[in-house]
Order: C-alpha cells, then structure tokens, then sequence
C-alpha cells in the first residue's frame, strides 16, 4: 500500500470512529439513557483530535503545521473553558504570540524534516514486491 493511500486510509479511519462515538453520545443522549451534559465541556479536546490526525502519517509540511495549531487552540480552548492553572480567555491570549514565535522556529525545521520523507511517485522508494 502507497503510503499516500496509508496516509489517506487512516485520516478517514480516525474521522469516521470521531463521528461514530459523537454520534453515540448524541443519540443515547437524546433517548434518555444516559445525560451527557457533564460531558459536553471537553468538546475542545476533539480539535485536539483532529490537530493529531492531522500530523500523523505523511502529511506536508502545511498540513502538520495546521494539525499543531489546531492541537494548540483545542488545549487552549479547554484550559480557559476549565479555568486550568488560572487561564481565562482574558488572561491567555499572550499564549498566541508564544505559539506563533515557535511556529516560526519549527516551521523551517519541520519542512525540511518531512521534505526528506521518501516520495511515493518515485519507483525505488516504496517498499513494494
């Protein structure tokens, strides 16, 4: 299997397991067998998700770099949604500028870190038989 087809395979995997335990929650909700109203203040904690699903496999470069942002404003969310260690949405916000600085730093590295993966289109790289 082309490791592209892995790559895209699993994005999909993940993405239809998220919507089958949403789904679940939703509809066990809503017939009353369970009160999933305790439960709704960790919905951040799916971007989360998502931003992981995002970096796994062979993404590009941009496609990481978005799964990382995405994995930050989903903790973020959660922090100041939780008030974790004293963060609110008034307090936080420097954490952006924070993140953007790494960003900046880590973007050149992760670039040349993932344009050095071996490219599914040539023949001598993929470890078919």
């Amino acid at each position: 299997m082309h490791t592209e087809e892995a790559y895209r395979w699993r994005k999909q995997v993940i993405w239809g397991l998220l919507l089958i335990v949403v789904g679940t929650v939703f509809l066990l909700d809503r017939l009353g067998h369970i009160d999933a109203s305790e439960t709704w203040h960790y919905w951040p904690l799916l971007l989360v998700v998502v931003g992981i699903n995002q970096t796994i496999g062979y993404p590009s470069p941009r496609e990481f770099g978005n799964g990382l942002w995405t994995v930050f404003i989903g903790l973020w969310l959660f922090a100041c949604l939780e008030n974790v260690f004293g963060l609110t949405f008034f307090n936080s916000w420097p954490l952006f500028i924070l993140a953007w600085g790494v960003n900046m730093v880590v973007q050149p590295l992760v670039a040349r870190r993932l344009s050095q993966q071996p490219s599914t289109n040539n023949p001598e790289s993929q470890h078919e038989k």
